[in-house]
């Protein structure tokens, strides 16, 4: 049962009282970043349309200095590209090998592509909470702000969710998997499986299965692609949520990396970006 704050001085017990109070906070304090987040995101808008200070003062009911003010801090509306609030990081992992009782592990590639994240989600003040998918991959995608990495190799059941994309999705033939343009029927086999330092990835928003929202999911078709494609969101966030906002979209990325460091050198857009039009 939920409890109002003026129902918290009802509660007998001190330590509940407290742990009570601390989890509205939060709740609430969530809701405040996020309608600070939309009215910056409404002062830019004005902005970008040509409004000066004084105009925009004039339409929204604030002094000039206070609309200088919104628009030089508070959270940045890209933030909203990966979430409203605290974020889950689920990452696809693998069971240790030779082991009598593994657990499930993830690899130096996938940890990184964890850590950038999490670091573009701090800078952009939001926290994460690392969650790894053990085999057989079968994570719960019915949850707000979340975000998933890792092939359809090691998380078969987003793969299937996938298939949902008209426009971009994985292939898989007895070489492995690779990425397919459904619009113009290429493929996308990695140059990695011959020896070459390059990868491509995926990176697009997809429906959650009981329809109630979406979430972020980035893969490579292997793991020095998924590294790519999250270095790629790193550089181009402010981009990509222009562009499509909140709405469902994907496209292909180009990861060229040095295979003695295991780094990412360059990362481009291998696709335009593909929205499903009229689907949120």
């Amino acid at each position: 049962m939920e409890i109002s704050p003026h129902g918290l001085a009802d509660i007998q017990d001190p330590g509940e009282r407290a742990r009570k109070a601390s989890d509205l906070i939060d709740e609430h304090q969530a809701a405040v970043n996020e309608l600070s987040r939309l009215r910056r995101e409404a002062l830019d808008e004005m902005v970008s349309q040509g409004m000066t200070h004084a105009q925009i003062a004039q339409v929204v009911g604030m002094t000039r200095a206070r609309v200088g003010q919104l628009l030089s801090s508070g959270p940045r509306p890209e933030r909203a590209m990966l979430g409203t609030g605290p974020l889950t990081v689920a990452v696809g992992g693998k069971f240790e090998a030779g082991k009598k009782d593994p657990y499930a592990v993830v690899s130096a590639e996938m940890l990184a592509a964890y850590e950038k994240l999490s670091n573009l989600a701090r800078g952009l003040g939001l926290k994460t909470e690392y969650e790894v998918v053990p085999p057989p991959g079968m994570v719960d995608l019915n949850r707000t702000n979340l975000v998933v990495v890792g092939s359809p190799r090691i998380l078969p059941f987003v793969g299937q969710v996938l298939a949902s994309d008209p426009k971009l999705g994985f292939g898989k033939d007895d070489g492995g998997l690779y990425l397919v343009n459904h619009q113009t029927g290429e493929e996308f086999h990695s140059p990695s499986d011959s020896g070459e330092p390059v990868d491509y990835g995926y990176i697009g928003r997809l429906p959650r299965p009981d329809g109630r929202g979406t979430f972020l999911y980035l893969a490579g078709i292997h793991a020095m692609g998924t590294l790519g494609v999250t270095q790629y969101l790193e550089d181009h966030l402010d981009e990509l949520y222009r562009e499509v906002k909140n709405r469902r979209f994907s496209l292909l990325v180009r990861c060229t990396y040095d295979p003695a460091k295991r780094a990412v050198t360059k990362v481009d857009a291998l696709t335009p970006i593909y929205r499903s039009e009229g689907v949120a």
